[in-house]
């Protein structure tokens, strides 16, 4: 048995999120038929981070096992002829035995991606959060500072969560304007479902001038999730990349290839295909 690595990267609006469901179309349920197909055998993946309904991904990563051998040309062109548009496989490479998409990841790096103007977009209903109040993005950076570190999250996890422990280490949590986009990027070495929505929820009603970017340090102190603010919409949501150790070579987007060379961080706040 081989086990593979892919990339995904999907539009989530018309998908009841990754994982198999009862009903309802879903990611996983799609690239599992997809890649069967091309191995000629049943398919399961393993995936990084189970993204919910109308969430995207530029950066999933599944792993799965198979006996059949076929190229990475193969296991990508093959899979994406039999998956929808709004789905594709962007890499596929061979791992190690010990490999796993959910359990060797270091970190997560989720963007929440605002539009910020008076009117709304035509174009982007179903890919990006539309706020018509101007945000003030330093007010909501300072409060997204409050937020680093290695805290109890409870105040930001969903009634629903099913995570044993409310600790989690956020790496990095900055906010950042290029026009009318905002975006909030967290890097985390793991999410309570509906963190990141809840934190972007947050940040949004400070930016708005609702609340004092103060607010942000009291709300987590007081591990209440009744005391934050609403949850933001799925639609501006997406994984946006995980990190690996080094050692299983897995592939770097071309962002990644840039940061690396110096690129400074605002020229590539909107990447891959996403509208200045």
């Amino acid at each position: 048995m081989t086990r593979i690595a892919v990339g995904l990267e999907y539009q989530g609006t018309r998908y009841a999120g990754w994982q198999r469901q009862r009903s309802g179309d879903t990611v996983q349920v799609l690239a599992e038929g997809a890649l069967s197909k091309v191995a000629a055998e049943t398919v399961s993946l393993v995936c990084a981070g189970r993204t919910d309904a109308g969430v995207h991904a530029r950066g999933q990563v599944a792993h799965f096992d198979t006996g059949a051998s076929r190229t990475t040309r193969a296991w990508i062109l093959g899979a994406n002829s039999e998956l929808p548009r709004d789905v594709s496989i962007s890499w596929a490479r061979p791992v190690p035995p010990h490999f796993h998409a959910r359990y060797s990841a270091q970190a997560r790096t989720y963007r929440y991606l605002i539009f910020n103007r008076a009117s709304r977009s035509g174009l982007l209903g179903s890919r990006a959060t539309w706020v018509h109040r101007s945000l003030d993005v330093e007010r909501m950076a300072q409060a997204a500072a409050a937020l680093e570190g290695e805290h109890d999250f409870s105040a930001f996890r969903a009634a629903q969560c099913q995570a044993k422990s409310p600790i989690r280490r956020m790496e990095r949590l900055t906010v950042a304007r290029q026009g009318d986009w905002l975006v909030i990027e967290a890097t985390a070495n793991a999410f309570l479902h509906h963190m990141v929505r809840n934190i972007a929820g947050l940040l949004i009603r400070i930016g708005k001038g609702d609340a004092v970017p103060s607010w942000a340090g009291e709300v987590l102190a007081g591990r209440d999730r009744r005391l934050s603010a609403a949850t933001a919409p799925a639609v501006g949501l997406y994984l946006w990349r995980v990190r690996y150790p080094q050692a299983f070579a897995l592939p770097l987007s071309a962002e990644d290839r840039m940061g690396a060379a110096g690129t400074a961080p605002e020229d590539a706040i909107i990447a891959a295909g996403f509208p200045p």
